[in-house]
């Protein structure tokens, strides 16, 4: 299995697919990349190179009792980036991946970075009560297997309509959470909750697509998806209706559109910036993610 190594040694693990423009995924907390094989398969299958990463403490990376803050994170995502030599990169991210990506563009620049997708992302901040946070920690702690189990449906959209997906998915899902080492589940959560990129929003330069989904309990569409369109200055935002947190298992077909045409956008930009004379571009425009949809749609 392939791994490089990040700046204080730790390995970790990722997966190349395919050949062409590349995009990097970042895992949500508590799971792995295996959670992105629909949406790496489908660009693949599309002429994209697809890489993911495990973050430390999750999957098959090694598991070092230390590194989870924010700059390590991001750190540990820009010695992939340097490793592979990746340039003219969309980077996507889902959850706490999306605060990662937030704080690469913060610590190393947009150097390597064409454009970026936040899905369910927790960006810009939870907005969780201390003794909530205090408590959840403490649950994960004494009963971390119990917390999935009371929380899977939640995150998964369990009961709202069209937002079906086959238990054996669920169960692999759950799998991967449960297979997170505590330590770093208890660590991740503890920063991610404590987290405020709101000044980081504001100064990124370059095209975002924001995903969110209507119903998502873990990372609230009013004070994180919505509230991240506003604050990067290019920015889409598409509204996934009746859409709990896990959009790349219920509403996978809608997003691999959606990444498809926002990665085939920097392709068009591209031509334009590198095409013929008076900045024209080179082919015909591919078609673009949606913006704005109102809620529920």
């Amino acid at each position: 299995m392939p791994h490089f190594h990040a700046p204080d040694g730790t390995e970790l693990f990722y997966r190349d697919w395919g050949a062409g423009r590349p995009v990097v995924f970042v895992h949500g907390m508590l799971m792995s990349s295996d959670m992105w094989r629909y949406q790496m398969l489908h660009l693949t299958e599309n002429g994209f190179r697809a890489v993911a990463g495990d973050r430390r403490g999750h999957g098959r990376s090694d598991d070092p009792g230390r590194g989870y803050e924010f700059d390590t994170l991001a750190d540990d995502l820009a010695a992939l980036l340097n490793r592979m030599d990746l340039t003219d990169v969309t980077l996507v991210g889902h959850s706490m991946g999306g605060g990662e990506i937030v704080r690469y563009l913060s610590r190393h620049g947009d150097q390597r970075i064409a454009q970026i997708v936040l899905a369910g992302s927790t960006v810009p901040k939870l907005n969780v009560d201390p003794e909530a946070g205090a408590a959840l920690l403490d649950r994960f702690r004494t009963s971390y297997g119990q917390w999935v189990a009371e929380n899977a449906a939640l995150s998964f959209g369990d009961g709202l309509p069209g937002c079906v997906m086959p238990e054996l998915e669920k169960e692999q899902a759950i799998r991967d959470w449960m297979g997170v080492s505590l330590q770093a589940a208890v660590a991740c959560t503890a920063v991610n909750l404590l987290a405020d990129f709101t000044s980081e929003l504001s100064k990124i330069t370059v095209p975002a697509l924001v995903v969110h989904g209507d119903h998502d309990a873990f990372a609230p569409l009013e004070s994180c998806g919505q509230r991240s369109a506003e604050l990067i200055p290019d920015s889409r935002l598409a509204v996934y209706g009746n859409a709990a947190h896990m959009p790349h298992l219920s509403h996978r077909e809608r997003l691999n559109a959606d990444l498809l045409a926002f990665v085939r956008s920097g392709d068009v930009e591209q031509s334009v910036q590198c095409g013929p004379r008076g900045g024209q571009p080179a082919g015909p425009p591919a078609p673009t993610a949606p913006s704005r949809p109102p809620r529920g749609a």
